[in-house]
């Protein structure tokens, strides 16, 4: 499953200003966190899904050495040869410039001499991971071109890392593999279940009648300007503190026990703990996640994500007002679950509704908004099929 549309129109636009239709087309997927809230720097797990928004990425022969790239919404266009390390002063063009970096100096595979398109339909601003989509769309779609296959001469793991770097490096963000995974690793009607420490990923399965909502306020926020490294910083001391206090190496977060870290948490730091309390519990919401969900208890899933809203509001305290409004009024609309999705201190927030509710849940949600001066844009989520190839 994948966008047609956003493809369609991909190619077209790529016709129109190359003259000639594409021989290689990508498609990678946007992605939301389900489960798992800053789970992900202690080692942890957590729950994402790619979602059925997504990048298409257009690729033709040139008859002119390098390669020129156009963001089909804006028409904007960039030149640039894989094998410069110099950044462009543009937001999107770092994005796809970092991947052919990378493929040419670390995996010896130069594209060059080509004309690139490429289109999206994730909605901007609402925390679905646009710019992952768009880094694993470009990896995809050069490596059909350079005749490589993906899982052979390249695993899909190397991809999300060479995507990651390319964020870190090229874009300047120090981001996590969980967007570059879940657009990799997604399955129709399917969760990924992502280790942090391992690295791996595997897929839970997902009832048919049920999809996600995400519902964006619109409430900007940077993680930059937020206090992301302080929670950091609290994670790390409580996960020192605890290593003294049980006889098992406690080297993150994630390798204390809940029984643990609740007979123990009164005797580390105060606000350590506090913040703690949240990551370690989400690690075992994601963890007892996996057997509610083989086991069909869709009801007790989605009142895991109750639980960690408010654990994200009460004990970590990286919500906001206007996401627990959301929050609140998803739950009184009779959602299933409802948290908020990605960093927090703004953003969106993601809830698990019936798909035959999804439609009058909605208009509840936005109508209960509406006191609370709030007019927030919800968009249907289907966990989708990771990126892919298209021709």
């Amino acid at each position: 499953m994948y966008d047609e549309n956003v493809v369609a129109e991909a190619q077209a636009i790529h016709k129109e200003i190359y003259g000639v239709e594409p021989t290689t087309v990508s498609y990678a997927p946007g992605r939301i966190e389900v489960l798992g809230n800053h789970t992900d720097y202690n080692a942890g797990t957590t729950f994402s899904c790619a979602i059925n928004f997504g990048h298409c990425f257009c690729i033709s022969k040139s008859d002119k050495p390098g390669i020129h790239v156009t963001a089909g919404d804006v028409r904007e266009s960039y030149e640039f040869s894989a094998t410069c390390d110099e950044r462009i002063d543009s937001y999107w063009a770092n994005y796809v410039k970092g991947n052919f970096y990378y493929l040419a100096t670390e995996h010896g595979i130069l594209v060059d001499g080509i004309n690139c398109t490429f289109l999206g339909s994730i909605p901007m601003g609402a925390g679905l991971s646009s710019s992952a989509a768009l880094e694993v769309a470009t990896t995809y779609a050069a490596l059909q071109y350079a005749g490589k296959e993906i899982g052979k001469d390249i695993s899909k793991k190397e991809i999300g890392q060479l995507a990651q770097k390319c964020e870190n490096v090229f874009a300047g963000c120090n981001c996590g593999l969980l967007d570059q995974f879940s657009s990799i690793f997604g399955v129709h009607h399917g969760l990924i279940h992502s280790d942090f420490r391992s690295l791996e990923t595997y897929p839970v399965q997902l009832p048919d009648d049920v999809m996600f909502l995400m519902i964006n306020p619109h409430i900007k926020h940077k993680l930059k300007d937020s206090p992301y490294n302080a929670r950091r910083e609290s994670c790390e001391k409580a996960a020192a503190e605890l290593n003294e206090l049980v006889s098992y190496e406690v080297k993150a977060l994630r390798d204390i026990t809940l029984e643990d870290f609740e007979a123990n948490k009164e005797k580390i730091d105060a606000e350590a703990a506090q913040r703690a309390t949240h990551v370690v519990w989400e690690i075992h919401r994601v963890e007892d996640g996996v057997k509610l969900l083989a086991d069909g208890n869709i009801e007790a899933f989605g009142q895991y994500l109750f639980d960690s809203h408010e654990t994200s509001r009460t004990a970590f305290e990286n919500s906001i007002p206007a996401l627990d409004t959301v929050v609140a009024a998803a739950k009184d609309a009779g959602a299933l679950g409802a948290r908020l999705s990605g960093g927090g201190w703004g953003g969106s927030v993601c809830a698990l509704v019936k798909v035959a509710d999804a439609d009058r849940i909605s208009e509840q949600i936005i109508e209960a908004c509406k006191a609370h001066d709030l007019e927030p844009t919800i968009e249907k989520i289907v966990p989708s099929q990771g990126a892919q190839i298209i021709k």
